[in-house]
């Protein structure tokens, strides 16, 4: 006859084998109580399986179901079941056991998330940083990992540094070894029933898990703001594939600009953009009639009138929608505008890229550039001129000719002298001295220096132009202004000839000082235009030609070239930003460089007229007249109001970065801006600032946001471009979509990413499947 506690401990090696950890009857060891009770059904137990037989079947792991379900519809198993419930009912031991074997699950559950914690912080660092992290496959095994000396990719060999320091990481990995080393020599296959949770299945489920966290992070943000606008654009993955990036611009505390999704496109057609775009805001549960606006280049299938996306989109989703076509690519296309108009500026660039290509093509001839040139760093480096970047036509400029009027800084005399000693090595191929001196003889003409102080004098106001719409943030109103005063510093020197002219003269005086200090050297540049015979045309007496020729070459230079450019670029420059003028007519009525004006004659009863049709949309209350008011009152108390703002704000800022071949790519900073207390993101921030979002200066304020959350530019899609060219050449070609796309997402959100709570990753997981969300929930 058995006791009480002969009982429990059967029941408790029950449970043994179904947890993952034994449970110990603990106080009940120490009961006597119940004896009586349980005498008959125990000894009729006894009749038909005895202890040895039952734990020994227990421990028969192939057979262990099978066993327990045999014992369960057993008469002995129901004479236990009854008595232990009489028993415990008395002994109260049946809530100690409960108790302890909850504790036990907790304490197992505890552990296994503190595991998967650090295994989530190593995907975050893999993910912020765009590393490959798997190996081979014959290396991921877990009874693989003792061998220190092969490549087990980045995660587990992330995974077995940090355990060198983490006492329950490397508890757990020497437990996950033992295990699967015992599974490996009995000749099982697989993993069998071991979670290690060092698993590529389990790491791509935690990279799934952070990209949908990351998205709904997003939308979240995006929903809170009210209003938001859209960037897409598309690029070529090396795997051929046209990969679209879908930007979201949005107003909270400050301007964001985020990557939302990342889509393999499977057509081009404005029709299939804006499906596709349509689809990824219901995925993503976003309201597309709070998209006031989208910015595209110049594509027919984006700005085609009856099908393109933009007009698709406003027929979809948000009917007052503003389409902006991007300003860098409007700039791009008025620079190639310019440079291509006359047959001169056609030719300095092309001779520039050629000069380059020959020069970096062959890695003698960089050892010869590197020995002529005084400083062997990266910035001597001769650049190449991409077709998509709108900065390398001025770059390569620079790099050869300085700046305007500024020589010291040119690679110029670098570059003559070593094309000169390619031509004069014998042992060089004839097609290369050829080639070789042709460069040369075309960089030492005047007409060649001429044109270049003739561009760098362009790019003076242009470049700075670009890298303002680069910086990430930038509001229409704020853009569209810089346009403008570009646009008037141009006109100022267009016909302004003499300066070019005297800029030419002064680089072609320090070029020939310092290749007369080169004794090997015995060329010399141009320092003036050659003279040209004038063709004599027949003419009928009183007859004037009008294709007559000038007989000075700088004028003719100045006619056919200086002006003729300088004429390209204003103009294009005023055709191409002619989009939403109206629009652009109030909005600078809310630049607070305008609100002294306001003051002292007020606001035409006309203003704002178009800013209220776009903004009442929104809010019934923004009619004209809640417009005019507010703004007037605005203006009166803004020399308050903005001295109590801050000296500095934090922006996030596009900046280029030079790789080591010397090509330039655009990274994402966060810098200390200046606030200057006098532009539509200081107003923004005074309004913020002091509450005032409620009834004083709600549609004023609704106005604001609309400006600043209108997208100007797609450089946030150029960003994204950039890192997924970066993410594409680390990892494996193979990489699916939605991974792609998580790692996009971690390498370009990295302030979500960071803050990232690894409990909701682990919950994320735990939903997964029924087995990890017993291991990982208690």
């Amino acid at each position: 006859m058995r006791s009480p506690v002969d009982v429990v401990k059967k029941v408790a090696c029950t449970l043994y084998y179904l947890s993952d950890e034994p449970v110990t009857p603990g106080p009940a060891e120490q009961a006597d109580t119940g004896a009586e009770v349980l005498a008959v059904v125990v000894e009729r137990e006894s009749d038909e399986q005895s202890d040895s037989t039952f734990v020994t079947g227990m421990k028969d792991w192939k057979h262990v179901h099978t066993r327990i379900e045999e014992h369960e519809k057993s008469s002995a198993h129901g004479g236990c079941v009854d008595a232990f419930l009489l028993w415990s009912s008395k002994s109260g031991i049946a809530g100690l056991l409960k108790d302890t074997q909850m504790s036990a699950r907790r304490e197992q559950v505890k552990k296994r998330r503190q595991v998967l914690e650090q295994v989530i912080e190593i995907v975050k660092v893999i993910g912020k940083q765009g590393l490959s992290y798997r190996g081979t496959s014959s290396s991921e095994a877990a009874y693989t990992l003792e061998d220190i000396a092969a490549d087990h990719g980045t995660f587990l060999e992330l995974i077995l540094l940090l355990s060198k320091y983490d006492m329950c990481l490397n508890q757990h990995l020497n437990d996950c070894i033992e295990k699967s080393k015992k599974m490996h020599e009995s000749g099982g296959k697989g993993r069998g029933s071991l979670v290690t949770f060092f698993s590529k299945t389990t790491v791509n489920m935690i990279i799934d898990a952070i990209r949908r966290i990351i998205q709904e992070s997003i939308a979240s943000e995006v929903q809170e703001a009210g209003m938001y606008s859209v960037q897409i654009d598309t690029t070529t993955d090396i795997t051929s594939k046209d990969q679209c990036s879908i930007i979201l611009r949005y107003v909270n505390d400050c301007v964001h600009e985020r990557l939302i999704a990342l889509v393999d496109c499977q057509s081009s057609t404005g029709q299939y953009f804006a499906e596709m775009l349509m689809q990824t805001f219901e995925t993503l549960n976003i309201d597309k009639d709070k998209c006031i606006g989208n910015a595209t280049d110049g594509a027919a299938n984006m700005q085609g009138t009856y099908n393109g996306f933009a007009t698709l989109l406003s027929q979809s989703g948000n009917s007052n929608q503003i389409h902006v076509w991007c300003y860098s690519h409007i700039l791009n296309l008025v620079l190639s505008d310019t440079t291509g108009v006359v047959i001169e500026s056609a030719s300095l660039f092309s001779l520039l890229n050629d000069t380059a290509v020959f020069i970096r093509e062959s890695y003698k001839r960089m050892n010869m550039w590197e020995s002529t040139s005084k400083d062997n760093t990266r910035n001597k480096r001769l650049a190449p001129i991409g077709e998509t970047r709108w900065w390398a036509k001025d770059a390569a400029l620079r790099k050869v000719f300085g700046s305007f009027d500024k020589p010291e800084s040119a690679l110029y005399v670098d570059l003559i002298l070593t094309l000169a000693k390619i031509e004069e090595q014998s042992n060089n191929k004839p097609a290369v001295r050829v080639k070789a001196k042709a460069y040369m003889d075309a960089l030492l003409k005047h007409e060649t220096i001429l044109t270049a102080q003739l561009f760098m004098r362009i790019f003076q106001h242009t470049t700075p132009l670009s890298k303002y719409l680069q910086t990430d943030g930038m509001d229409m109103l704020t853009a569209h202004r810089l346009v403008i005063g570009t646009q008037e510093d141009l006109k100022t020197c267009e016909r302004d000839f003499d300066a070019v002219k005297q800029a030419a003269n002064h680089f072609v005086e320090w070029a020939n000082e310092k290749l007369d200090d080169n004794d090997d050297c015995e060329v010399q540049a141009q320092a003036a235009l050659p003279q040209k015979r004038k063709r004599k045309k027949k003419t009928l007496p009183g007859e004037s030609a009008d294709d007559e020729t000038f007989s000075d070459a700088d004028t003719a230079f100045k006619v056919n070239v200086h002006n003729v450019i300088f004429d390209t670029i204003t103009g294009s420059i005023h055709r191409r930003f002619l989009a939403n003028g109206t629009l652009y007519s109030d909005f600078a009525c809310l630049d607070p460089r305008h609100f002294p004006e306001i003051r002292s004659n007020r606001l035409d009863s006309s203003s704002l007229g178009e800013l209220s049709k776009r903004l009442i949309t929104i809010d019934s209350r923004a009619t004209i007249e809640n417009l005019q008011g507010e703004l007037t009152s605005l203006a009166s108390h803004w020399d308050r109001l903005k001295t109590s703002l801050g000296d500095t704000h934090t922006a996030r800022i596009a900046t280029e970065t030079e790789t080591e071949s010397g090509e330039k790519e655009l990274d994402l900073i966060h810098k200390s801006c200046a606030s200057c207390k006098n532009c539509t993101f200081c107003c923004y921030q005074a309004l913020l600032k002091y509450n005032l979002f409620t009834d004083a200066y709600h549609v004023i304020g609704l106005a604001y946001k609309f400006i600043l959350t209108l997208s100007v530019t797609q450089v946030a899609c150029e960003r994204s471009f950039s890192t997924l060219k970066f993410i594409k050449n680390r990892l494996r070609s193979t990489l699916s979509q939605e991974h792609l796309e998580a790692f996009m997402l971690m390498s370009t959100e990295k302030d979500i990413l960071v803050t990232l709570d690894a409990d909701a990753v682990i919950d994320k997981l735990a939903e997964r499947s029924d087995l990890l969300r017993r291991l990982l929930t208690v």
